[in-house]
């Protein structure tokens, strides 16, 4: 009988192949030459990018053969984003393709399949998420925002914050109260909500790199036809939780430290080694944990993790990468310090140090954030904790 982790390997490594074919000989070279620099992307590159994707077959790879994907398993999917990051390609929005599109065509209604899946399969209209508000980040059961039933419509008031690229975003999905049980996690329902709507409002939040990531979305008594109300009204956390445990692989952490780590050696190496032991640090954490990551993937698809695993990627994967920028802003000397945006979206080099200076820099700056976005690493040690230790 077949292993079905030793068929997985042998794919994953055969997707890894296909991946690098299509960065050497397809990619757009004006893409390409953005991104391996780390400069500013914006809207229609991220566009163009996802749809490259969908015309490879890759954006929805892991969605079921039904609903047009390639039933990907847990280690093919680690493994392409693994590769992609490696090659520095532009990140795989996830809040349409990874988030949503999952939770619609397993929970949603026939109409509602219809209506979505084929605008998150071609990016034909962009997603945000609307979970966090203040005072409820990572501990989500504590949100606010209120929909109230009225006739045909959820008339829905609130705020949700941190929301990525809400500035860009045609549609959210968005978690919301809609009842008053004695359970915080009864009254949560999963609404979709049309950003065109009256009464939402989207203000940016400055990250320290200078640039519009994230915002405040702010929703006064926004109207949301009740048809789109994914399953059953009051089940928001089971759609949740699905969401998160859908996306439990996370291999572009890998894959960023990697590409990190390999432009940390070559910058340290035209500066005379002397950071070598510093490097070779760095490199025997990022080995330990490249080997520690592919096994966790393997033992959640055997059945035999335990639970925390995807914790375990994000917390020691996130902390190395932020070690090696700091690293790298080090290696950088003065050009660490010169922060030129405009070299971050122009064809031009910044004004002192490599090409790729400005954006190390802007890297550097933005994922200090690394390590609280998508889950904070106080959050993931109570995970391993429990899941591991049984506290």
């Amino acid at each position: 009988m077949t292993d079905p982790v030793s068929t997985a390997r042998a794919r994953a490594e055969e997707l890894k192949r296909a991946v690098l074919a299509f960065y050497e000989r397809d990619m757009p070279a004006a893409l390409k030459s953005k991104s391996a620099r780390h400069q500013v992307l914006g809207k229609d590159d991220y566009v163009q990018w996802m749809r490259l994707l969908n015309d490879n077959g890759w954006a929805i790879g892991h969605w079921p053969k039904e609903h047009g994907g390639q039933a990907w398993s847990l280690l093919e999917r680690f493994a392409f984003e693994d590769q992609l990051a490696r090659l520095a390609c532009p990140w795989v929005i996830p809040f349409g393709v990874k988030y949503v599109g999952p939770v619609i065509y397993s929970f949603g209604t026939e109409q509602q399949k219809a209506r979505f899946l084929p605008g998150i399969r071609n990016t034909g209209e962009f997603w945000a998420q609307g979970y966090s508000e203040p005072g409820a980040g990572s501990d989500l059961a504590s949100l606010r925002t209120e929909a109230i039933r009225d006739g045909d419509a959820f008339v829905v008031t609130g705020q949700k914050v941190w929301t990525t690229y809400a500035q860009w975003a045609d549609w959210m999905f968005c978690l919301v109260k809609t009842a008053g049980a004695a359970q915080a996690q009864k009254a949560i329902s999963f609404l979709l909500i049309d950003m065109r709507s009256p009464g939402v409002s989207v203000k940016a939040i400055p990250t320290m790199d200078g640039y519009h990531h994230v915002n405040e979305v702010w929703l006064d008594k926004v109207r949301v036809p009740v048809e789109n109300l994914v399953g059953e009204e009051g089940a928001g956390w089971t759609y949740a939780k699905f969401l998160l445990k859908n996306e439990r692989t996370a291999g572009a952490i890998i894959g960023t430290a990697w590409h990190a780590l390999r432009r940390l050696k070559s910058l340290a190496a035209e500066t005379g080694g002397a950071q070598a032991r510093r490097v070779g640090e760095l490199e025997l954490r990022f080995m330990a944990l490249e080997q520690a990551a592919y096994q966790a993937v393997e033992a959640m698809m055997r059945g035999t993790d335990h639970g925390a695993e995807a914790s375990f990627i994000k917390l020691r994967g996130t902390e190395l990468y932020q070690d090696i920028a700091e690293a790298l802003i080090d290696v950088l000397g003065p050009a660490g310090i010169a922060y030129d945006k405009a070299a971050l979206h122009a064809a031009g080099a910044p004004p002192l140090g490599p090409d790729d200076a400005g954006g190390i820099v802007k890297d550097h700056l933005y994922n200090r954030a690394a390590t609280i976005f998508g889950g904070a690493s106080e959050i993931q040690r109570n995970i391993v904790a429990k899941g591991v230790l049984g506290l």
